[in-house]
């Protein structure tokens, strides 16, 4: 399978700043338009201008995501074994990890459109799936599908399910035998130097 980058380019931007009152996939749905015309239109973005690329993704992107919760989910059990200062630079450095994908995502951008489908909440609900479909001209389509959580901040988005494939449950293998091997301080130590090194983690199918 190809990198995070090229499947989730068009998709992971249609985020956008959410509120909270708006139903997960009406929110997605509203703020997609506005954020893919930014691409279409931005020649430096397309050109590759990583700086102005991660610029978007901190506005427009990251704050619609709880990365505490998703590296507490990419670690599983291994979390209990971090402590407070610990958790919080695992959080940070996966955090830095994520948006320089992300931003190397919107300089892939190559006209990709988002269907985004109905969903149907329950009054109190706090968890939800949104299901959606990237199209790509002359390529097969692509399922991906939200996990959202509410809580006072509003919607966050804690899981991104890529052709049936978690990106969280995608490191929590590389990230449990990294700290087999090196423990949580090693693990830090890791994705320091890939976030250094400006890597990304490709998802395998």
């Amino acid at each position: 399978m190809k990198s995070i980058a090229a499947f989730i380019g068009s998709v992971l931007i249609a985020t956008g700043v959410l509120a909270n009152d708006m139903a997960p996939d009406v929110l997605i749905k509203s703020v997609s338009s506005e954020v893919l015309e930014i691409v279409r239109t931005d020649k430096d973005i397309r050109s590759g201008d990583a700086k102005k690329a991660m610029d978007l993704v901190e506005k427009k992107i990251a704050p619609n995501f709880d990365f505490l919760h998703m590296t507490r989910l990419a670690l599983g059990r291994d979390w209990r074994q971090a402590n407070a200062e610990q958790q919080k630079a695992l959080a940070n450095e996966f955090q830095i990890l994520l948006v320089r994908t992300y931003s190397r995502a919107l300089t892939e951008y190559k006209n990709q459109t988002i269907d985004i489908k109905p969903l149907s909440l329950k009054t109190g609900e706090t968890d939800a799936k949104v299901r959606s479909e990237i199209k790509q001209p002359g390529a097969q389509s692509i399922q991906l599908d939200y996990y959202l959580q509410k809580s006072n901040a509003g919607w966050k988005i804690y899981d991104i399910e890529i052709a049936g494939i978690s990106l969280v449950t995608n490191y929590r293998e590389s990230f449990a035998r990294e700290v087999r091997t090196s423990g949580i301080d090693g693990l830090i130590k890791s994705l320091q130097t890939k976030n250094r090194s400006g890597d990304t983690v490709a998802i395998k199918k």
